[in-house]
């Protein structure tokens, strides 16, 4: 059965142990998606590599760690990364097109709507769309976790039915596998824990920014979003087509989700919030498992400057996260108004527009 699966390649896939791009490794993983596509897949190929591919072209004897280095790296990497991609699917018919995305893109909800709607146009023509973060213009320290989580907030965006997350380990491990050879390899993650967050650890290789971490936090957005998951290896010719048939060398992130509407997704993993509430256990309760809205009265806490119609992020008590929604108050008005039952706020108020501070509509759990 052909699907819409997004393929992520690491930097570590891609580059030679000097750093350098390798033709030869992505010739590979060109044949590899070519035999996808005769099956009739269609597929997105979110691509790291740009930062490793040039910084020895343009003149650094390793790879830089200040930003504008990055940058400037990247900037000569991104056009040797393509024109390698372009060139190696070439042989096999398939056009290529570049698409760079930045997290702003994904904030703003006409740019998503528009890189989305590029992206559809791109796939109905046949043509393999290679995504890569804009690392020339960001600022926040190139930091979608060595893409990694720009990967599944494409595979949400367009609602595949799965992603490919390819790097050099073979799955999550109980342990680093490369100090404990005893560690045991997890085939199938039913739910992203606490101790699988634990088990994933910090970053791996030199190469590259991401490590297993990173992997675990992609999948996570992933899967709550209704895409499964493939965190692992591909070395060998058919390594991908038995990934995407389920047996794959590596880890399986199940979801038994569905996919998210657009605005749900914006909501809870692309939008940027700009204050937090802490809520009562009722209003917890009510938030997360009764399918209800949030009012004045289950507020405790609010924090930072918003207006109605902002993003903030909801936290229980302990200062555990919630969910998010959009607020119908700005923040001095909350203030004025948390913890008073919805007779109290008309009173103070006079009329309101609506009692609701987030309505159930407008938020998304996210624990």
């Amino acid at each position: 059965m052909s699907t819409r699966v997004v393929v992520k390649i690491g930097s570590s896939s891609l580059t030679s142990a000097e750093g350098g791009l390798s033709r030869e490794a992505v010739a590979f993983f060109a044949n590899e998606i070519n035999t996808l596509k005769t099956e009739g897949h269609e597929i997105l190929l979110v691509t790291s590599g740009a930062v490793a591919a040039g910084f020895r072209a343009i003149g650094y004897t390793f790879r830089p760690k200040v930003l504008h280095e990055k940058q400037a790296a990247a900037a000569v990497g991104q056009a040797l990364l393509m024109q390698s991609y372009q060139e190696a699917f070439a042989a096999h018919g398939i056009t290529t097109a570049q698409i760079l995305l930045t997290r702003g893109d994904f904030g703003n909800r006409k740019r998503m709507n528009n890189a989305c709607m590029t992206i559809e146009e791109l796939l109905k023509q046949g043509s393999v769309p290679v995504i890569n973060e804009n690392d020339t213009v960001s600022v926040n320290e190139l930091k979608f976790g060595d893409n990694d989580t720009l990967s599944a907030l494409v595979a949400n965006l367009v609602k595949a039915q799965q992603l490919l997350i390819l790097t050099d380990m073979d799955g999550l491990y109980t342990g680093d596998p490369r100090k404990h050879p005893n560690a045991v390899r997890f085939d199938h993650v039913d739910e992203i824990t606490d101790e699988i967050y634990a088990i994933a650890g910090g970053a791996g290789s030199s190469v590259g920014t991401g490590g297993m971490r990173s992997k675990v936090d992609a999948a996570k957005i992933a899967t709550r979003g209704g895409v499964p998951v493939f965190v692992g290896k591909v070395e060998t010719s058919g390594d991908l087509k038995n990934a995407v048939d389920g047996h794959g060398k590596g880890t399986y992130f199940d979801t038994h989700l569905h996919s998210l509407p657009m605005k749900k997704q914006w909501l809870g993993f692309m939008s940027t919030p700009l204050g937090s509430l802490r809520v009562d256990p009722g209003a917890e309760e009510a938030l997360v498992n009764g399918g209800h809205s949030l009012l004045p009265v289950g507020i405790k806490i609010v924090d930072g400057h918003f207006q109605a119609g902002d993003v903030v992020e909801v936290l229980n008590l302990e200062g555990n996260v919630l969910g998010r929604g959009i607020v119908n108050y700005d923040n001095e008005q909350l203030r004025h108004i948390k913890g008073m039952s919805s007779s109290e706020v008309i009173q103070k108020l006079g009329t309101v527009h609506r009692l609701e501070v987030i309505h159930r509509d407008e938020w998304i759990t996210l624990i």
